[in-house]
């Protein structure tokens, strides 16, 4: 059984622990709300790109539209580069883990074992890619927690003049998508060729007179670069704000299983000390009743 100094001790050193773990919670909800107002703002206008590109494509009646630039092209799939976006630090639960799972399991199942490059967004994926013996061809560190679209333009340009060059047949984007505080969700999209999603307005974008100047297809061209550009930019967003929530969240699960442990520890501490005096108050008790016998 321990003693009371260790008993003090580790109860000290636990409310010390959970301190840290109270005031890690408290940055990180402050970091989380920045971040999710970030996110919600900048969701709208990558959501308004696709719709934009969907409808321009609808209007197409062939498939003409597929051979005004590199990017729509479809090739035989013979290289993947796999853009995955992950946090630098770690302490925010399972969030990292989970994207490495998702990334494992897209290239153990999903790539048909065809060599898979790899542009690692954050320290934790770096790591975990480079223990594996993943071919990384670039790598992106030290991302600020309020991020522009110029400053992942870099990654956007690396992605797009390697898909054009041919280094990737098809390009694949991983990242942790936010859902609320509570519920965060790795999510992995085909990032190139671009493939216009469906949009549910594009039969009446389609039958509605807009003059495009100078024309849809080169409004569609100039906009294809921007699409790559806003995607990366918004996963990046979504990421950030979903490891802000998860550490604020573990963090708080931290501070709780503290205390916790505080009252139990606190518990044992006052069961051995009540055992240490009722012992001491019998030994003073039986000297007693000694010296009244010898006397």
């Amino acid at each position: 059984m321990a003693s009371t100094r260790t008993l003090r001790r580790r109860i000290r050193s636990v409310k010390n622990t959970a301190q840290i773990t109270k005031a890690m919670e408290l940055v990180a909800a402050s970091r989380m709300r920045r971040a999710q107002q970030n996110v919600l703002a900048a969701r709208p206008f990558s959501q308004k790109v696709q719709e934009i590109i969907a409808d321009l494509a609808e209007m197409q009646t062939d498939q003409s539209y597929r051979s005004i630039s590199p990017l729509l092209q479809q090739r035989p799939v013979e290289h993947i580069g796999l853009v995955m976006v992950t946090a630098d630090r770690g302490l925010a639960g399972s969030l990292n883990t989970n994207s490495i799972r998702r990334a494992v399991r897209f290239l153990a199942d999903e790539t048909n074992g065809k060599p898979v490059r790899i542009v690692a967004v954050g320290r934790k994926g770096r790591d975990f890619m480079t223990r594996a013996g993943r071919e990384i061809v670039a790598e992106f560190t030290g991302i600020i927690d309020r991020p522009t679209l110029l400053d992942t333009l870099p990654i956007s340009k690396l992605v797009i003049e390697d898909y054009i060059k041919g280094k990737y047949d098809s390009v694949y984007l991983l990242y942790t998508q936010f859902i609320n505080t509570v519920t965060v969700r790795p999510q992995l999209i085909k990032l190139l060729p671009i493939e216009p999603p469906e949009s549910q307005d594009a039969q009446t974008f389609a039958s509605t007179d807009f003059i495009f100047e100078p024309g849809p297809l080169e409004v569609l061209e100039s906009l294809l670069p921007r699409y790559v550009e806003v995607q990366i930019y918004q996963a990046i967003l979504e990421n950030i704000a979903s490891e802000q929530s998860s550490r604020m969240v573990a963090m708080r699960n931290a501070s709780d299983k503290a205390k916790e442990l505080i009252g139990d520890l606190t518990l044992t501490y006052n069961k051995i000390r009540q055992s240490n005096i009722t012992r001491e108050i019998l030994e003073i008790a039986s000297g007693a009743v000694a010296l009244a016998k010898q006397g």
